[in-house]
């Protein structure tokens, strides 16, 4: 019985879809129409023929990043504070590290606004293994350090855009003064921010003996693990100081990814202990933001068609619903 009904429901959603496609075309200019959802079938059980269900089929569009690329072009946005810059005379180092609340606000605007999607590093390594595509004009946006306007500034106007991100904490900051809460760090983990570790006390690792370097290492990852109930994957070098001992003990370590200080917007699967970031500091204008986020991926329009009953959600004998058909 179901297998005859999944074949059933497959079989009238492409009919259903192709009598959509053959429809009238929107300008190519013009966001496509998202049709209401239609019934397509009643099931019923095969031992109680009243219980007939209504199995509804709603289509929609978007565009993707197909799987199977080797290299990426996407921004990896590298930020500090997110407060009021200090006197570039009396602190050029803090001024250098700090985006205005204002600037950090018309930065999310403007991302939002011109269609670009936030991933994290569990996103791509999704993409990279091959089991979901990125969205259209991905982007990541990661903070270093751990202040404590990460989570007073920064995440509050993440939410209101409902952007991911990812933060790079130094575990042995957490609670100090200037820094966040271990709470707060468990509460953004909740919200969707992805927690990534950035050692213990922010040491200089190319400088740093080899038993030190793993004691940064792994300790930061094991507290870090702790307070979340997760593993922690992803890393980015203090200061983006580095050697080739260094890349091969964060490997060794656990670690999935780790992010530089140099300036790339291209990644590959075979790079990822040594990915590139953009640099965000203070004073640039917003059109030099735009300007260093690089070339923007070509992504595919897909088609997902959805069936479902009302009461129930998606049903198991319609499976492998959603199904996505490349346009």
């Amino acid at each position: 019985m179901g297998q005859v009904a999944a074949g059933l429901l497959l079989l009238l959603a492409c009919g259903y879809l192709l009598q959509v496609n053959d429809s009238a075309r929107p300008p190519s200019d013009s966001p496509p129409a998202t049709p209401a959802p239609a019934l397509v079938a009643r099931v019923a059980d095969a031992g109680d023929p009243s219980s007939g269900r209504d199995y509804f089929v709603s289509r929609s569009q978007s565009e993707v990043i197909p799987l199977g690329r080797q290299n990426v072009d996407l921004p990896i946005l590298m930020y500090h504070y997110i407060r009021q810059p200090p006197a570039p005379r009396g602190d050029w180092m803090g001024f250098k590290l700090s985006v205005s609340p204002a600037d950090f606000h018309a930065q999310m605007d403007w991302l939002g606004a011109n269609g670009y999607h936030p991933v994290d590093f569990n996103d791509l390594r999704a993409y990279f293994s091959g089991r979901q595509p990125l969205p259209s004009k991905p982007i990541v946006i990661t903070f270093d350090d751990g202040y404590a306007d990460l989570f007073t500034t920064a995440y509050p106007i993440l939410l209101a855009h409902r952007f991911k991100a990812v933060a790079y904490i130094v575990s042995a900051f957490v609670g100090q003064s200037r820094y966040v809460s271990a709470a707060q760090v468990v509460q953004m983990d909740r919200a969707g921010i992805e927690i990534a570790s950035h050692t213990v006390d922010h040491a200089n690792l190319a400088r740093s003996s080899p038993p030190s370097i793993m004691r940064e290492l792994l300790d930061s990852k094991r507290w870090l693990e702790q307070e979340l109930g997760h593993p922690v994957l992803d890393f980015a070098y203090p200061s983006g100081k580095f050697n080739a001992q260094v890349v091969a003990d964060v490997r060794l370590a656990g670690y999935d990814t780790a992010v530089t200080t140099q300036s790339s917007t291209s990644h590959s699967l075979a790079d990822r202990y040594t990915w590139a970031r953009v640099r965000v500091g203070g004073g640039e204008s917003l059109t030099e933001f735009i300007q260093n986020l690089g070339p923007v991926m070509k992504a595919d329009r897909i088609t997902v068609v959805d069936v479902r009953t009302p009461a129930l959600g998606p049903p198991t004998l319609a499976a492998p619903f959603p199904l996505m058909l490349p346009q």
